[in-house]
């Protein structure tokens, strides 16, 4: 299975110049913990987490209403192929540490996948592969 097969598509993003505020707001609106920064032509140029927030301007005491996500944003993150493997998708996000990643193609950004949908398709993967196993053990058993 393929990161196209489980990433979200309808991704909310901002720009580099949108208020720490407003995006507050996107995550609050969205319920969601990450947006990505995109230029002018889709491109992916930074992220901005729920914890870049609270650790790069509330806890520094700055005002959201005027600072811009440039200045806390995470620059060149990692982003990742619709055509990537579901298990290697998990592997970059263990080896990274990183929860979610934007999905891009040559247009830009396309979608987002996080560490709960891979882990979800996953798990299902692993129960169906051990319910086939049981199922082969127990008609191995009765023959």
């Amino acid at each position: 299975m393929y990161v196209k097969d489980i990433m979200t598509i309808n991704v909310v993003s901002a720009n580099p110049e949108s208020t720490v505020e407003s995006v507050a707001d996107l995550m609050k609106n969205h319920h969601i913990g990450m947006v990505p920064i995109c230029d002018d032509n889709n491109k992916v140029i930074g992220v901005i987490t729920d914890r870049d927030i609270v650790l790069r301007s509330v806890s520094q005491g700055e005002e959201c209403k005027n600072q811009r996500v440039r200045e806390i944003m995470t620059s060149n993150p990692t982003l990742i192929s619709r055509e990537i493997d579901i298990n290697e998708a998990a592997d970059i996000m263990g080896r990274k540490q990183i929860r979610r990643l934007p999905v891009i193609d040559d247009s830009g950004l396309i979608g987002i996948i996080s560490l709960g949908d891979v882990s979800q398709e996953l798990e299902h993967k692993d129960t169906a592969g051990e319910a086939l196993s049981n199922i082969s053990s127990y008609s191995s058993s009765e023959n």
